[in-house]
């Protein structure tokens, strides 16, 4: 019997059982032909000859040919969900990927924007004096003084709000306190009685102005085009003004363990990812300050 019989019934338990979406079914499919082709298998049992030297050897094959590691952890990722149902269904009696591991991930440097290009005077005059104007301008100072994720902005509550902080609840419903400024405080007291005002009633400190809640497609749109009109960077999100807040705020002087504590993140290692943007900003600094950080 071939391997493509096996195939087919592993690509309906994907869209049947799994749910996984046509595109992501075609790029099962096409890793699992690129392995069989490189395994020179034929028939079906010769997937039971497989082993863990030879998707090692396929592994060096696909670095060799320029895939990044990213791709190629993603190829071994459907190995791992091919080799795990056929053992529940029978076909194999011994899983080839249990000693596999993959290559390491090159970190990928966050994006962030320059402190100039959120310059207050330059943000102020793009929204417009209406609620949605009003309600975007804080949107972006949030993600900005705050560095919140979507998904807190998105569920922050007005008993959130105080004067000087506001209250997020963040992944795995861990409570944490933000400290904002005071410009930042009236702000909010403004969008809120302009909210009231507007007969809006919701808990929900933003919202559309029919009082229906935010909806994450509606804020990355929002940013993507503001972001648009002051920064030339290529990816403008939520997520960039998170990583310009955490740069920024470690260029000018906090420490590793207090942005730990203000992002939210689970360990300190999540955290370092941004020293490196730091130590850039600092490498230049001393490059023009120091007498012999530069020629003459």
């Amino acid at each position: 019997m071939t391997p493509f019989f096996v195939l087919l019934q592993f690509e309906d338990y994907l869209k049947t059982e799994k749910r996984f979406s046509e595109n992501t079914c075609v790029a099962y499919k096409n890793d699992l032909n690129q392995f069989i082709d490189f395994a020179q298998i034929n028939i079906q049992e010769e997937l039971k000859e497989v082993n863990y030297q030879l998707i090692r050897s396929w592994i060096v094959n696909l670095i060799d040919q320029g895939s990044n590691h990213r791709t190629v952890n993603r190829k071994l990722s459907t190995l791992r969900t091919f080799y795990r149902w056929c053992l529940k269904q029978g076909f194999m009696d011994t899983n080839p990927m249990l000693k596999i591991k993959g290559p390491k991930l090159e970190k990928r440097l966050p994006v962030f924007l320059k402190q100039s290009e959120l310059d207050e005077q330059k943000l102020a005059p793009l929204f417009s004096e209406d609620f949605d104007g009003m309600r975007d301008r804080l949107i972006v100072e949030l993600f900005y003084q705050t560095g919140i994720r979507l998904s807190e902005l998105i569920t922050l509550k007005e008993e959130d709000v105080s004067n000087s902080s506001i209250k997020v609840l963040g992944k795995r419903n861990k409570e944490r306190i933000i400290p904002i400024s005071i410009e930042l405080s009236k702000q909010i007291s403004v969008y809120q009685k302009y909210k009231s005002l507007n007969g809006i009633r919701s808990s929900n400190l933003l919202t559309l102005i029919n009082g229906k809640n935010l909806y994450p497609k509606l804020v990355y749109r929002k940013i993507n085009y503001y972001l648009g009109l002051v920064s030339s960077i290529d990816k403008k999100s939520p997520h960039v003004l998170r990583h310009t807040f955490a740069t920024h705020m470690l260029n000018n002087g906090t420490g590793l363990e207090t942005l730990k504590n203000i992002l939210g993140h689970a360990s300190l290692s999540a955290t370092q990812v941004y020293t490196h943007s730091s130590f850039t900003q600092l490498n230049t600094i001393y490059s023009q300050a120091h007498p012999r950080g530069h020629k003459k």
